[in-house]
């Protein structure tokens, strides 16, 4: 029977996180109108408000026992609001790095810069593709690029982490208009000279402007720092051909390319099909980068929530303890209410509300403490291409919501049980023994 009930428990936990974690907060505020119409109108709900003000009021009696939902509550939100503003940071900064209006081309059936290969001869061509914008003098806008990965020190730990170092062509400014040199001077064409982009400058040493570090038993001299706002702050750049020859590479990883418009890319696309030399797909690099945050991502939001239910099942049995002592302790009050004419729904329904009133403060505090410490926190995780990407914790006004829905269901759970125990508590019974 035992076996039987904690299975019952464990089918209304995971049931009730499910439901209230993914209602949406049109219907929470739905559903307290309803309630607060019930109890206005109603003469069960004017007994339950009345049984909830005295709870609610015996609470500083009991803040020992009250602030274990509070606290408990309240770590289990911080977390689980930490681990998904991981992964919307790390989603966010992946998806701003790219947009429907630039298209990037590899070879065909690359995943990523890293796995593809463009040789000189097809870049060549892919730039007199149709689709692709030209500047004032009629150059396509185009960047045949490089990408590399080289270790240099991480600050505070002096362990060695992977850094991306790109190799752009001469358009690469023109571009992307929203990379901006905030100190220092450009690299210069044909020289071992590196800009290095602001979120990279604030993780790893040694890569302030006049200093010099080793690549490909070369050394080069750091120019200048820039700034972009996405993915691309994580990185090293540098002349396209001068990284070439450094790592003795014959060719390119891809060409990225501005679209004459949003549509052009089915142009482009026509343009690589109808080319036999040409043996590339092409794709937004709005998809590309989304595609490449995706799995990370998944993972980040798969932990945060498996984390977030491990402590939430603490939490709730943490809330049951308290519960079920503050119904032993107002067993006489409760027995009483029953013996003048209160039904037993008003107990559960007062219960149920001390209980996530109580676990609403409890989200409010994690959700504070979450976005006090973490919220545009700068760290660096492995990207997709095995280089670290900079990227800043993002709690937003959605994350907080859902830890304060999550927060809700643990405290639903958490009185849920309490409330049915005193409903059904015999009222002769609780008037001998106490």
């Amino acid at each position: 029977m035992k076996i039987l009930i904690n299975l019952l428990m464990l089918v209304v936990i995971v049931v009730a996180i499910g439901v209230l974690t993914y209602l949406p907060w049109t219907g929470l505020v739905a559903f307290a109108v309803l309630l607060a119409a019930w109890m206005a109108l109603t003469r069960t709900g004017r007994q339950a408000w009345s049984v909830t003000k005295v709870g609610i009021a015996t609470i500083p009696q009991r803040l020992g026992s009250s602030s274990v939902i509070i606290i408990g509550i309240a770590g289990v939100v911080g977390v689980l609001v930490a681990l998904l503003a991981m992964a919307e940071g790390f989603r966010e900064t992946l998806q701003q790095t790219g947009d429907a209006n630039t298209a990037i081309v590899m070879r065909g059936g690359a995943t990523a810069e890293l796995s593809s290969g463009v040789g000189r001869d097809e870049v060549t061509l892919i730039q007199q593709l149709p689709g692709i914008l030209k500047d004032a003098q009629g150059k396509p806008i185009a960047s045949p690029e490089l990408v590399v990965v080289a270790n240099i020190p991480k600050k505070g730990t002096a362990t060695d982490a992977n850094v991306e170092i790109r190799g752009v062509g001469e358009q690469a400014f023109a571009l992307r208009p929203n990379v901006k040199l905030v100190s220092g001077k450009k690299f210069s064409q044909g020289l071992r000279e590196l800009i290095v982009g602001k979120g990279a400058l604030a993780q790893f040493s040694g890569l302030d402007p006049g200093s010099t570090i080793n690549l490909g038993n070369q050394q080069w001299t750091i120019t200048g720092v820039f700034e972009s706002g996405d993915a691309h702050e994580s990185e090293l750049w540098g002349d396209v051909e001068t990284v070439s020859a450094t790592y003795r590479r014959q060719g390119y990883q891809s060409v990225t390319a501005r679209l004459t418009s949003p549509d052009a890319l089915d142009q482009l696309k026509a343009g690589i099909a109808a080319e036999p030399r040409l043996k590339v797909d092409a794709k937004t690099t709005g998809d590309y980068y989304s595609a490449q945050s995706e799995n990370l991502t998944k993972v980040i939001r798969v932990m945060g929530i498996v984390i977030g239910v491990i402590m939430g099942i603490g939490a709730i049995f943490g809330a049951l303890n308290t519960m079920y002592a503050a119904v032993a302790t107002r067993a006489r009050e409760i027995a009483t209410l029953r013996a003048i004419g209160f039904r037993g729904l008003p107990v559960v329904v007062s219960i149920l509300l001390e209980t996530m009133l109580l676990a609403l403060a409890g989200g409010v505090l994690g959700a504070a403490v979450a976005w006090l410490l973490f919220n545009n926190y700068t760290v660096s995780t492995l990207g997709a291409n095995f280089s670290q990407v900079v990227f800043a914790f993002k709690v937003s006004p959605a994350l907080v919501w859902s830890g304060l829905k999550w927060a809700l269901a643990i405290g639903f759970i958490g009185g849920l049980f309490p409330a049915l125990r005193a409903a059904r508590l015999p009222v002769t019974t609780a008037l001998r023994e106490l």
